[in-house]
């Protein structure tokens, strides 16, 4: 890892983002992993619908707060921590209507 600060030109400043970014894609990966066991655990449980808004306010201000402390802009943070969360609310709640639903029936 480079500081920004040590980078002496655009080629290197271009490979610290190519790091960067492959680090961010292996850590949403991860959440991802999270976000698939959260569906199960809420169908064991029965839920209808995978939206919890007081949790997802939640995150949206823990990482608004992370980017102000890292000096990122926290609306551009909120913006995709929305578009992260409702990627899983929606990929959950697919996958929790497909076990209401059962498998698709054969015609006859």
């Amino acid at each position: 890892m480079k500081p920004a600060s040590a980078c002496a030109s655009q080629d290197e400043v271009r490979s610290q983002i190519d790091r960067v970014d492959a680090a961010i894609v292996d850590l949403l990966g991860e959440r991802w992993t999270y976000i698939d066991r959260m569906w199960a655990l809420k169908r064991a449980q029965g839920a209808a619908g995978a939206s919890v808004p007081w949790r997802n306010r939640e995150v949206i201000e823990r990482v608004r707060g992370r980017a102000v402390e890292k000096g990122f802009p926290p609306e551009m943070a909120e913006a995709l921590w929305r578009l992260i969360i409702g990627w899983g609310i929606q990929y959950q709640d697919e996958k929790l209507r497909d076990d209401l639903e059962g498998p698709p029936q054969a015609p006859t």
